[in-house]
């Protein structure tokens, strides 16, 4: 690595930033309290000697400074937080001490780095995450309005599922004789029936957008999957970026955090439970997805319009993935007696690795 070249790390926060920048070969060590705004950041790299590299960590400030700073010609990379080393025994913590720390750690090639998305994808990463937080609204609302149904000795006992038309028929005639709980009640539908308004406008939306932009064959070849229909693949590219990225399958499933975490030592070997790193939404995609391949494998009216119209690889290895993933959950549900939740997530990181496999054809 050559000579004289000044490797900075910035502590972003919304309305400061610490930074901190070392030389290589000298040894000078630059410190600054900064403004929280990109522009402030990057004036200062620019005004450090020499070729800069900078970094910052991941976080809530998102990556406009990432963009801003190689807009204006100046390096820097973004950092995954889960990855950068830390001493035990370290007690002291400072904003100016983690900018020295990342500085030199950067120099040192320890940090992991995080892909910059490019503002279409983040905005489209930005929409399923909102479809998300609005699924967790619903289920709340709906745990409210069965639980005040459950105080006042009220069950639904069919015919039908919970929430069905059924359902709603019957709640939309529950009266009570207090006049405060009615009005309780009322308001408890009147605030299910907005988010369902707002579920079925914001999957129209992602509907749409699985039909433009770049993305748009990745996912509808992943929809040749069983079990992945448009919002799951919409949800799993914006979530993943480019797969493509990725050299081999079992790198995404260890990003998705589905391997087996690992404890050995020297002659001992065991493993615990899977690493959870990386999106827990892209994780429970996969994983409620792999509880379709529970069934034998068979080419549905759904599956084949959606797999209608693309390529022969994609559908093939649809089929394939239906054959081995029904095959390894039979394996370890029926033979091997696994709790069914350990199956489910056993075979979806199998399920991303047929993910990478689609995603990685060329049309």
């Amino acid at each position: 690595m050559g000579e004289g070249i000044c490797f900075a790390g910035l502590d972003v926060h919304a309305r400061k930033t610490a930074a901190a920048a070392v030389q290589l070969g000298s040894g000078e060590v630059w410190k600054a309290q900064l403004g929280g705004s990109s522009a402030a950041a990057i004036e200062w790299l620019q005004s450090l000697p020499g070729e800069v590299r900078a970094v910052y960590e991941a976080g809530p400030t998102g990556f406009e400074l990432a963009r801003a700073a190689r807009a204006a010609g100046v390096q820097v990379m973004v950092c995954a937080p889960g990855a950068i080393p830390r001493q035990p025994g370290d007690r002291i913590k400072t904003d100016t001490r983690d900018a020295l720390k990342l500085a030199r750690l950067h120099a040192a090639g320890q940090l992991r780095p995080v892909v910059v998305p490019a503002p279409e994808l983040e905005a489209l990463r930005d929409l399923v995450r909102a479809r998300e937080d609005l699924r967790g609204d619903l289920m709340s609302a709906r745990h409210r309005v069965s639980k005040l149904l459950l105080r006042k000795g009220m069950l639904w006992t069919g015919p039908g599922e919970t929430w069905s038309q059924r359902h709603l028929q019957w709640l939309s005639k529950v009266r009570f004789e207090q006049p405060l709980l009615e009005v309780v009640f009322g308001e408890c539908l009147a605030h299910h029936e907005v988010l369902l308004a707002r579920r079925d406008r914001l999957d129209v939306l992602i509907a749409e957008q699985s039909v433009q932009g770049p993305w748009a064959p990745t996912v509808a070849r992943l929809r040749c999957l069983r079990g992945i229909d448009t919002l799951t693949a919409v949800g799993l590219v914006a979530e993943i970026g480019d797969i493509t990225a990725f050299a081999h399958p079992k790198q995404l499933a260890s990003y998705l955090g589905l391997v087996p975490s690992e404890f050995s030592s020297g002659d001992r070997r065991s493993q615990g439970s899977i690493t959870k790193a990386g999106s827990s939404h892209a994780r429970r995609l996969l994983v409620e997805a792999a509880w379709h391949y529970r069934r034998q494998p068979s080419i549905s009216l759904t599956l084949r319009r959606r797999q209608h119209g693309q390529p022969a690889a994609a559908i093939d290895a649809a089929w394939r993935a239906q054959i081995r993933l029904h095959r390894r959950w039979a394996n370890l549900d029926a033979q091997r007696g696994k709790k069914r939740t350990t199956v489910a997530v056993a075979v979806a990181r199998e399920l991303a690795c047929f993910v990478w496999e689609i995603a990685s054809q060329t049309d």
